[in-house]
């Protein structure tokens, strides 16, 4: 740290901020005008992008997870009483608060999002300010005041004010924000700009005016500020940053009053000090006060001083939070603050590792260390694999809630969509301890070297992910002795593979990168599995091999790249996991044991390989089928040449479906390992991954020729290619239902096909490439991951309240979404991102159908009512009867005696319309305005229904009718056909449906509608057969009319149906012959 400059007497930088004028200054001491209070700079619709975005028409951004302190911005925390302390993290554009006395749980979230990142924050009373903007230089800034998570007001800033806040200190009537090269002050009554401080020109140029070291107060100084400059200089008081000693000054005598070094060479820049204040912590048994702890980014150390008798370091909390990334690989790291909590053995602390930690001062015997008290924290770097926990046999986990996460940090994560506080990371065992064991943690106070990584302590970073619940123990399965990740190759029973039978045994499988090995994990313990699963793949594989290693090494380095998991898969009863190797091995193991049972293609003995040569020398064309060419493999054939990229098992636990880079699809015998058949797309393709979807017997594969191939595992045929991508396709899966695919490629697009039809139906740019993808079980979300981001994305699916067209889009309408947000502001709901877009038509391209008109006469077409509609009709009366009042409706309270009586109101409107209507009677002139008004009044008293089927009667043509008729709600169609009155209206509603049927459309509506018409008016039609009286000889021939318009319409009917199944069995007959294995 620099040494800093004492302040002189004299010195006139020196500033009294109450002598300070109510007049903006320049650097010269000039006058620039008296404080004006500044005008709202952006109206309420400027913060949006000046280019009109696009919407998705099948997702809408919902929120983000597992973000906790992503940023370098520091925290703040503020006490509430004498119980707990809220601590604020700023997460990009959001704040986040979290209560210590609730364990850290989450109880704000700031609302509006900030129009740039947020710089600065502070809390003071109740109240959080949070400066944003000026990271770019065409970007504006400002600060906002929160309170319990909402905007109630902001800080006027200078017109034309570009530099960001770095900091903010609130102290007194005073409000002081710094910048890079200028300190603002506001009156923390008003928020009103109270002026602008420029600091002196420096000996070393403008760059010696920059702030680097920030600003501070003291409480003996009372309305005075210290800033610290890049020269190493402070105007009035500075603990300064850099690669020197630590010093503390007495400002009022002059007098260095401690000098602490670090004695090492590699020194760590401090960017952090704090003061412990509740009197205890120092002296050999803790019970004096005067203890300070300093840290910084270069590492995620803390160190913790003895300010007494010249100072010494008391002890080093290694690994409080991840070291930087340039130290330790991608995950990030570093501290960005840390703080005693006021009067409390307390410290917080945050890193750029995304996490936000508390430590307590409280073992015995005395440690100069914490302990850990609580931990927030999600993934320190980019999310690399996305799976929603597949649903439990009894259903627990059925609604999609929970979604596991793996990230190059080496950890894996379990995501809960209903409760942040639910989400927790799968422990790996005590990493802590085993790194005190190793000596990386140990409190060696006499080096300050940055400690290494507990990361590396660490599985590798996981590559793929498979899990079923089926098995799941919960919380009482049995752990067999606690160990993990052991390998139980060559023994005979492992510990405590009889106890899990009944308790149930491990849940999800992970592979990792560069490992040979496949782990499991328990899912229901929250912790790593008892297994280790290597491969066993022992053929030989070409691989560049450096000149310079000896045949040991070259071996060894041959035998773990010849092994290397590249793909994992678990069977659906959950009780064995199968690895794909990289040199075309599958093994397969089960979970209650850890012992390997299959091999794909099973290994031979030697004489069934003797056996097997002996076949082969006899008769080389045995093995070809001379009608259909089909090659049949025999036992240890079929081997995959190069890495196997999936592997998949069918529901009934018969067969097992790989495919590798060699483009090849391999069907092989779950009992014995036997290849059964094959899909060769070598040399034209290799297959990079793969997505299986069971219900449908649906593979889904990956090519590197940019392409989705999707292949029915039943025929072995080809059902689709979904073409489109422009970049590599780095994930996708299929929907819930199986009726999509979506896919993330390299070109920062994410594709939605629709398998039907293989239209490209949705398409989504994004601010950056989407790492992994996954799709929720119940069709609810999707869940993304992104390279510029530790967060996951969460969109809803808006097609479970709407209809979603699967029409063809091109390139030009791939829309431009921004991604969603921590405080979900911006997101919306599945039902508000549904009807959100009512009313706004689609522009409609070439091509496309715009009526509903029949393709050819020889098709029968259905209606697109839906079909709750119809069926609703036929269940209206027991629907009516189920939702009948159980009790009669209750007589509404008496209102009070000084309140008017709503029945004396109505009473008295009603009298005072009688005597209008008894004293202006209007009366009719003639005859002929009699008539005139009296079609008047039948007009309107008629509804549609009526006027549209007499209509339809007089023109022959009932299609008007049959529309409108389509269109009304169940219960008003029920009204409707009772109201036909007899004998005129029956028979044109009969003639109606016969033409309709006769047209071959809206089949199932014609259906639904002549069910409900015979069981209302069939006793009605019987009993007019029935009767035999001569004096209505008129009625009795308008009967027999609509009786022999019921025949007719019952023999179009016989013939329709007739044919229909007809189609339908042929139709039937080909799909089982396609579908049959010949």
């Amino acid at each position: 740290m620099k040494k800093v400059t004492p302040l002189k007497k004299a010195d006139p930088t020196a500033i009294n901020i109450l002598e300070m004028p109510a007049t903006l200054t320049n650097g010269d001491g000039h006058q620039r005008g008296p404080v004006v209070k500044r005008q709202k700079l952006r109206n309420g619709t400027s913060f949006k992008a000046a280019t009109s975005v696009q919407a998705s028409r099948i997702f809408a951004p919902f929120r983000t997870l597992g973000l906790v302190s992503p940023t370098g911005v520091p925290f703040t925390s503020v006490p509430l009483g004498k119980t707990t302390f809220q601590i604020t993290t700023s997460v990009g554009r959001c704040l986040q608060t979290y209560d210590l006395r609730r364990g850290l749980n989450l109880v704000f979230l700031s609302r509006p999002q900030t129009p740039e990142i947020i710089t600065a924050t502070a809390a003071w009373k109740d109240r959080l300010f949070a400066a944003w903007g000026g990271n770019e230089a065409d970007s504006s800034t400002g600060v906002w005041v929160f309170k319990r998570g909402k905007k109630i007001d902001e800080l006027a800033v200078p017109a034309g004010s570009k530099e960001a806040v770095k900091q903010v200190l609130i102290f007194g009537s005073w409000i002081v924000g710094c910048c890079l090269t200028k300190i603002e002050v506001w009156k923390s009554t008003t928020y009103e700009h109270y002026t602008t401080l420029t600091p002196l020109n420096s000996q070393y140029g403008k760059a010696g005016n920059h702030l680097t070291g920030g600003i501070c107060n003291m409480p003996t100084f009372l309305n005075k500020i210290f800033a610290g400059r890049e020269d190493g200089s402070v105007d009035i008081w500075n603990l300064s940053t850099g690669n020197g000693p630590l010093v503390i000054q007495d400002v009022r005598k002059d007098k260095t009053v401690l000098q602490l070094n670090f004695g090492s060479s590699r020194r760590a820049p401090i960017s952090s000090i704090s003061f412990r204040t509740d009197g205890l912590g120092a002296g050999d048994d803790g019970r004096a006060p005067g203890v300070m702890a300093t840290s910084g980014y270069g590492n995620g150390d803390v160190t913790f001083w003895d300010l007494n008798k010249g100072g010494r370091v008391m002890g080093v909390l290694r690994g409080a939070h991840s070291p930087p990334s340039l130290l330790h690989g991608p995950a990030g790291g570093g501290m960005s603050k840390i703080e005693f909590l006021a009067g409390q053995p307390v410290l917080m602390s945050s890193g750029l590792d995304n996490s936000l930690k508390s430590w307590i001062f409280d073992e015995t015997p005395y440690s100069p260390i914490p302990r850990i008290l609580h931990s927030r924290s999600g993934h320190a770097s980019p999310v690399t694999q996305l799976e929603f926990l597949s649903a439990e046999a009894d259903g627990a986990d059925i609604s999609g809630k929970w979604l596991l996460s793996a990230g190059k940090d080496r950890s894996l994560w379990g995501w809960s969509l209903r409760r942040d506080g639910q989400s927790t990371e799968l422990s790996q065992g005590n990493i802590r301890k085993k790194a005190r064991k190793l000596g990386i943690l140990g409190n060696n106070v006499g080096s300050m070297e940055p400690s290494a990584g507990l990361d590396d302590l660490k599985a590798p970073e996981i590559t793929c992910i498979a899990s079923s619940l089926n098995r799941d123990g919960g919380m009482g399965a049995s752990v067999g002795g606690g160990a993990i990740w052991t390998n139980a190759a060559g023994k005979k029973g492992a510990k405590g593979a009889s106890e899990s039978g009944t308790t149930g045994w491990e849940s999800v499988v992970t592979g990792h990168k560069g490992d040979k090995a496949a782990r499991t994990w328990f899912w229901g313990r929250k912790k790593a599995g008892r297994w280790a699963f290597e491969t066993g793949d022992a053929s030989e594989v070409t691989v560049c091999i450096p000149c310079d290693l000896n045949h040991a090494a070259l071996i060894q380095k041959i035998t773990t790249l010849r092994r290397l998991v590249q793909s994992v898969a678990m069977t659906p009863c959950g009780t064995f996991a199968l690895l794909g190797s990289a040199n075309g091995g599958i093994d397969m193991f089960n979970l209650q044991s850890g012992i390997h049972r299959q091999r794909f293609p099973s290994r031979l003995t030697p004489a069934q390989a003797r056996k097997l040569q002996t076949q082969r020398g006899a008769d080389n064309v045995a093995i070809l089928d001379r009608h259909h060419a089909k090659r049949k493999f025999g036992l240890g054939e079929g081997k995959h040449t190069k890495a196997v990229t999936g592997v998949m098992v069918d529901g009934l636990n018969r067969t097992v479906i790989s495919c590798s880079l060699d483009g090849r699809i391999k069907f092989w015998d779950f009992s014995t390992g036997i290849l059964l058949d094959e899909v060769d797309y070598h040399p034209m393709i290799g297959i990079n991954g793969s997505r299986y979807y069971r219900p449908s017997d649906l593979i889904a594969l990956s090519c590197d020729d940019l392409s989705i191939r999707v292949v029915d595992t039943e025929t072995k045929k080809l059902v689709r290619e979904l073409w489109g991508c422009i970049g590599q396709i780095i994930d996708f899966c299929f929907s819930n239902d199986g009726r999509w695919i979506v896919a993330a490629s390299s070109d920062s697009v994410v594709r939605v096909w629709d398998l039907p039809t293989g239209h490209l139906i949705d398409a989504l740019r994004l601010e950056s490439p989407c790492t992994a993808l996954a799709f929720s079980n119940t069709g609810e979300f999707l869940a993304t991951a992104h390279e510029e981001g530790v967060g996951i994305n969460i969109w809803n699916n808006k097609t479970i309240f709407t209809h979603v067209p699967t029409r063809q889009i091109s390139e030009k309408e791939i829309a431009n979404i921004n991604p969603p947000t921590a405080s979900g502001e911006g997101g919306q709901g599945p039902i508000d991102a549904a009807f959100d877009d009512e009313g706004q038509e689609e522009s409609d391209p070439q091509g496309t159908i715009t009526s509903l008109d029949q393709l050819s006469q020889d098709i029968m077409t259905l209606s697109v009512v839906p079909k709750s509609r119809w069926q609703t009709l036929l269940h209206l009366d027991l629907i009516k009867q189920r939702n009948k009042p159980k009790e009669p409706p209750k007589a509404p309270e008496k209102a009070p005696f000084f309140l008017p009586s709503l029945e004396n109101a109505k009473q008295a409107s009603s009298s005072s319309s009688a005597q209008l209507t008894t004293t202006e009677p209007t009366p009719l002139s003639t005859a002929a305005e009699r008539s005139r008004i009296t079609k008047m009044d039948r007009g309107s008293s008629e509804s549609p229904f009526t006027t549209l089927l007499r209509s339809g009667s007089q023109t022959g043509d009932y299609t008007p009718f049959l529309t409108h008729f389509s269109t009304l709600p169940p219960p008003q169609t029920d009204t409707s056909i009772r109201t036909l009155s007899p004998p005129h209206e029956l028979l044109h509603f009969v003639q109606a449906l016969t033409l309709r049927l006769r047209q071959r459309r809206d089949y199932e509506l014609v259906q639904a509608w002549m069910a409900v018409f015979l069981r209302l008016h069939g006793e009605a039609i019987v009993e007019g057969a029935d009767t035999g009286d001569d004096d209505d000889d008129d009625d009795d021939g308008q009967a027999e009319i609509l009786r022999e318009a019921l025949r007719e319409w019952r023999a179009e009917q016989e013939k329709e149906g007739g044919r229909l199944g007809v189609l339908g069995g042929y139709c039937s007959g080909v799909l089982a012959f396609l579908r049959s294995a010949r």
